[in-house]
């Protein structure tokens, strides 16, 4: 096994659960923080900015797992690799977004 495609599997769940605050933002028509806000990352952008982001996610999740190595959802190292960059990326986002809806009470 490469340990590169380890890391690739890593950054596709990372980027996969990026996708998922910004798409559901989205669909729901609701603005939310995205890189392209002003300030970035704490000011808001449109529910269809929201939506083309979250896409742009998706696609990059799918070229870092689909297209990199041969990605296998009963390989356990391939599991632990996406599911660990998925529940960092979480962590981090849950974090970073609870400062701006209340999620960070103690």
């Amino acid at each position: 096994m490469n340990w590169l495609w380890l890391v690739s599997y890593f950054f596709g769940g990372a980027f996969m659960e990026n996708a998922i605050p910004h798409v559901v933002a989205g669909v729901t028509g609701r603005a939310f923080q995205s890189p392209f806000a002003k300030p970035p990352g704490k000011g808001l952008s449109s529910s269809k900015v929201n939506i083309i982001w979250g896409f742009l996610n998706l696609v990059v999740a799918y070229l870092l797992i689909a297209q990199v190595g041969t990605f296998d959802w009963r390989a356990t190292p391939h599991i632990i690799a996406f599911g660990t960059g998925f529940l960092l990326k979480g962590i981090g986002s849950a974090h970073q977004f609870g400062k701006f809806h209340g999620g960070n009470t103690p």
